[in-house]
């Protein structure tokens, strides 16, 4: 087995097995060693699979290694068992948002649309004792907003002697934590500086809803549903920079396999329910989506702003031209013959690669690209749409491109709501609290990674 990313190190994770690909790392829980099962825990504890792992070797410690293992549903079933049992005082508000390349996999996966998939996931997750259910597309409307606004910036202020551009964009925790952990300079000042959709969402959710509902943070307790298994990674570093707070936006990730194997398993009698909203709305709204094929569209939706911003040219459709392979792509504003803008989508880390090694070489011909660590985007993420052996069911994923595809796109620009929480939550779209609510800071390693070390 060849981890994804690693540096000439052997990965950390490896174990000595024949089947290397699927080899993982046993971590006793607390719940195995005390011995404890919840009421509602039938899931086994959660492993970290090589050939799930898009941050090993130099991305990962030993002792993170542990907290992923523990990044599963015994913290979720824990505080459910206590709502039950002790003093109202103690309990829990249950909150658990829904990634939105998640619901495709459980429409294709139970055959029902995607609104019907919608509500017998929340109708599931309430007949267990969660109290609200929210979709993360808000967050990312944020975040694609944030990062259009910063991309127009460092394209004005883009020169030979402090480059500013290309910008990489920063909402996949794998490539991120891989960036800063393994190549740091010259990579990590790409790095859009707008916080991933899960991190907003757990501002929204810790501070903006927890002030409408008169909660202090530590009384909610925040579940992420996602596909992919960085983002477990991704709270636990956003533990470490939220600490000071006193409250992690993120108290736990459950991927959307690891959900619907509850699901499977249950007895428990299920009502469907319409999706909540931080705004305690009674009527449903559509669910909607991001201009992306498999994720949430940031270089479309970033292309078309910059091209009206920068140039004053309005784009409809954009159009992306397929070069090494299916999973990187070029698209180009061109004017009389002039190449104005030239972005780019890399996913998966074989092609990350070739963006690495040109960026450090001083050869790079994109202003932006779309960086994804899954081959596929988002609706590939590892912990979803898998095998009983570990490997992609192609057919099944098929369907959910299908399903999310048939997903109403809109602007974020156009979410009234959006513009509402930038007055009401954040004081303007200027303020200094966007930048503390939005917006984050890289760390590189100690010594910048030669590029002679990557081994893909």
């Amino acid at each position: 087995m060849k981890c994804e990313h690693c540096t000439r190190k052997e990965c950390s994770k490896k174990t000595k097995t024949d089947d290397q690909e699927n080899a993982s790392v046993d971590v006793p829980s607390p719940a195995q060693e005390n011995g404890e099962k919840g009421e509602f825990h039938k899931l086994a504890d959660a492993k970290i699979f090589l050939s799930d792992c898009l941050a090993c070797d130099s991305c990962v410690s030993a002792e993170e290694g542990i907290q992923v293992s523990q990044q599963n549903a015994k913290d979720f079933f824990q505080v459910l068992n206590l709502n039950k049992k002790c003093d109202t005082s103690e309990h829990k508000v249950l909150a658990v948002s829904l990634c939105p390349q998640s619901l495709p996999y459980f429409a294709a996966k139970f055959s029902l649309s995607v609104t019907d998939a919608s509500r017998r996931l929340c109708g599931f997750l309430k007949s267990l004792g969660v109290h609200y259910v929210f979709d993360t597309t808000i967050a990312a409307d944020f975040s694609i907003l944030e990062s259009q606004k910063e991309f127009v910036r460092r394209f004005r202020q883009h020169n030979e002697e402090e480059p500013a551009l290309p910008m990489l964009t920063s909402a996949c925790p794998g490539w991120v934590r891989y960036a800063e952990r393994v190549l740091g300079h010259p990579v990590t000042p790409h790095l859009c500086t707008a916080k991933s959709p899960q991190q907003i969402m757990g501002s929204l959710v810790k501070d903006y809803f927890a002030r409408r509902q008169n909660l202090s943070p530590d009384k909610i307790f925040h579940v992420i549903v996602a596909p992919c298994y960085d983002k477990k990674l991704e709270a636990l570093q956003e533990d470490v920079l939220t600490a000071s707070r006193g409250s992690r936006g993120t108290d736990c990730v459950l991927t959307s396999g690891e959900v619907a194997q509850m699901m499977e398993q249950s007895d428990v009698s299920v009502r469907e329910a319409a999706l909540d909203t931080l705004f305690g709305d009674v009527k449903e709204e559509e669910l909607r989506r991001h201009d992306g094929a498999g994720s949430d569209g940031y270089l479309a939706h970033i292309f078309r702003h910059a091209a009206k911003e920068l140039f004053n040219e309005d784009v409809g459709e954009v159009t992306y031209r397929a070069l090494r392979n299916k999973d990187f792509q070029e698209v180009t504003l061109e004017k009389s013959g002039e190449v104005l803008l030239r972005f780019a989508a890399a996913y998966g880390f074989r092609n990350i690669q070739n963006v690495v090694l040109k960026l450090k070489k001083g050869k790079f011909p994109y202003h932006f690209v779309e960086v994804l660590a899954c081959a596929g985007g988002c609706l590939n993420g590892r912990g979803q749409a898998q095998t009983a052996d570990g490997r992609t069911d192609k057919a099944l994923l098929q369907k959910m491109k299908g399903i999310y595809a048939d997903i109403p796109v809109q602007l974020p620009e156009a979410s009234t709501h959006v513009q509402e929480l930038y007055q009401e939550w954040l004081d303007g779209t200027d303020s200094p609290r966007v930048q503390e609510a939005l917006h984050t800071a890289y760390q590189g390693p100690g010594q910048p990674a030669d590029s002679r070390d990557i081994k893909w």
